[in-house]
């Protein structure tokens, strides 16, 4: 079984958003998505400044298995990508939820707006059973 962190908020896609600060929301993804995926190999960030809209690819994360595509959740600027990931991409798989954090977003607008379609740890694991 996965583990799912309450203290974290989850995507229908299979991306974790956890609040930094009243601004600033960390993107990854879920330790589901990484069992789903397999050995990931390689992952495509987008750039700092790229602003994105809730639902927009952000990049794709590239597996023995397959690529995929990584949606962000929020609404905002990429102001940090975890460039650790360029050299080390098997985080994502041995720490989804710490060293393996993908980007960090500037959300556009309040933060509650910008996380209200996410779901609660209940309601991701719901879908992932």
């Amino acid at each position: 079984m996965s583990e799912i962190k309450n203290n974290l908020l989850y995507s229908e896609e299979h991306e974790w958003a956890l609040v930094i600060d009243e601004r600033t929301v960390r993107i990854g993804i879920t330790d589901h998505a990484q069992h789903q995926l397999g050995d990931i190999v390689f992952i495509e960030f987008p750039e700092v400044g790229t602003a994105l809209s809730a639902g927009d690819s952000m990049g794709s994360i590239e597996s023995v298995k397959t690529v995929s595509e990584l949606y962000t959740p929020v609404t905002g600027k990429v102001t940090k990508v975890n460039t650790g990931l360029e050299d080390a991409p098997e985080q994502v798989n041995t720490e989804p939820y710490e060293g393996g954090w993908i980007v960090e977003i500037e959300v556009e607008g309040s933060m509650e707006d910008a996380l209200k379609q996410l779901l609660s740890p209940e309601r991701y694991a719901a879908i992932t059973e």
